[in-house]
């Protein structure tokens, strides 16, 4: 089976289709060099010599337009599709540099020369196979001349056909070992090189960071913003007849947090369509009071202690103690319910501690699943290389996180 599998593999005949093209690409270079061979015959000392200089005027027209960026892409094109594309990861548009520009040009000569000779092949054969069959009949093969090729009659000219027909079943085998060999040199012409990969995985790393960067953002920003116009809602159609100034302040707290959420959301969006995004919301800890109004009007009683000058932080340290705080509260709100809550922010010696404790009773119901907000916080920390911890301290849930800056980082 392994000796017929290059004629049953689909493989093949795909790369017979890759050589085929090759062959159509060469009708425009063969139908210069029939041009050009008349043209220089006449200062040729022989035949032969004419045709050498047009079939070389050939292969330069050939090479010149194959560092086309058209031909680039109608070669990356073919090579993908038709030869199980050997060399993943490339692009084929326009070439960034003359290496690459060189073996893109060596690939597109390899490709149109063997698809020319296997085209004619292709072409050939099976017609001088058909001819044959009729040699043993009638003594004679019709090609050649009107009276054709004389051959033997009867089985002493069997051999014949089955000559050509060998070639033929040949011919199958020839073009899986050459679409096999253009394979690997379209891995090594066409494929992009170590430096360029690490490249790639490079950009790639930090898409995927900013990704995760932006996914932070909008699960602590959105994410509290929804939870606390979630509590407020209920809080207003409970007072809306029986504390008329309660709800003002309820439906105050629910627009405030909405204007927020809006603002981060379309500034993530932004980023994540590649515009131009404008200024990024700059949340931080001089915004601190606020966030933890908003919490008391959702009806969480929270407790601050704050030592040191928020506005001495680092405004990215300063803008990711913030989302922390912020993720915290927002987790008492959907895990804990309205629990006395304490937050402890001490500033000083180039280092930011924060310690956010409630009690650890019973989980409220909560619709989701959970788990993301713990996770973004510990890698906010990572990325500030600071400490981070949460769990369970007798009867208190507690997060301690210190993040240090400046020298003493």
């Amino acid at each position: 089976m392994r000796v017929l599998n290059p004629v049953v593999d689909r493989s093949t005949y795909r790369r017979w289709a890759y050589l085929i093209l090759g062959g159509a690409l060469s009708v425009p270079y063969l139908i210069f060099a029939s041009i050009a061979i008349p043209s220089v015959s006449p200062f040729a000392a022989t035949v032969g010599m004419a045709a050498l200089v047009g079939g070389l005027a050939a292969l330069l027209v050939m090479a010149s337009t194959s560092f086309l960026p058209a031909v680039r892409v109608l070669e990356g094109t073919a090579v993908r599709e038709l030869l199980d594309d050997p060399a993943p990861g490339a692009s084929f548009g326009r070439a960034e540099n003359w290496p690459v520009r060189l073996r893109s040009s060596a690939m597109f000569l390899l490709h149109v020369v063997s698809g020319s000779v296997f085209s004619f092949l292709s072409l050939v054969l099976p017609v001088l196979f058909g001819l044959s069959l009729a040699g043993p009949f009638t003594g004679r093969i019709a090609i050649a001349s009107e009276e054709g090729i004389p051959v033997p009659r009867g089985w002493a000219g069997v051999w014949i056909p089955a000559l050509f027909l060998l070639s033929v079943i040949g011919l199958v085998y020839a073009v899986s070992a050459a679409g096999a060999l253009l394979s690997r040199a379209a891995a090594v012409l066409l494929g992009i090189s170590a430096a360029d990969r690490i490249a790639q995985l490079e950009k790639r790393t930090e898409q995927l960071a900013e990704r995760n960067r932006l996914a932070r953002e909008l699960h602590d920003s959105v994410g509290h913003a929804l939870s606390v116009v979630t509590i407020q809602a209920g809080a207003a159609r409970r007072t809306l007849r029986r504390d008329p100034d309660f709800t003002e302040r309820a439906l105050e707290a629910i627009e405030d947090s909405a204007r927020s959420a809006l603002e981060d959301l379309d500034h993530v969006l932004g980023l994540l369509r590649e515009e131009k995004a404008g200024k990024a919301p700059q949340a931080g800890l001089t915004e601190l009071p606020g966030l933890l109004e908003a919490t008391r009007l959702a009806g969480v009683p929270v407790t601050a202690e704050v030592t040191g000058e928020p506005a001495e932080v680092p405004a990215v340290v300063s803008r990711e103690a913030y989302r922390i705080l912020q993720e915290c509260l927002t987790n008492v709100l959907r895990h804990a319910g309205k629990v006395p809550v304490g937050v402890h922010v001490a500033i000083g010696g180039e280092r930011l501690d924060l310690l956010v404790r409630n009690p650890a009773g019973a989980p409220v119901a909560s619709r989701g699943t959970g788990g993301r907000g713990v996770r973004g916080m510990a890698e906010r920390v990572e990325v500030l290389r600071g400490e981070f911890s949460a769990g369970r301290n007798g009867e208190h849930w507690e997060v301690v996180v210190g993040l240090p800056w400046g020298a003493g980082k």
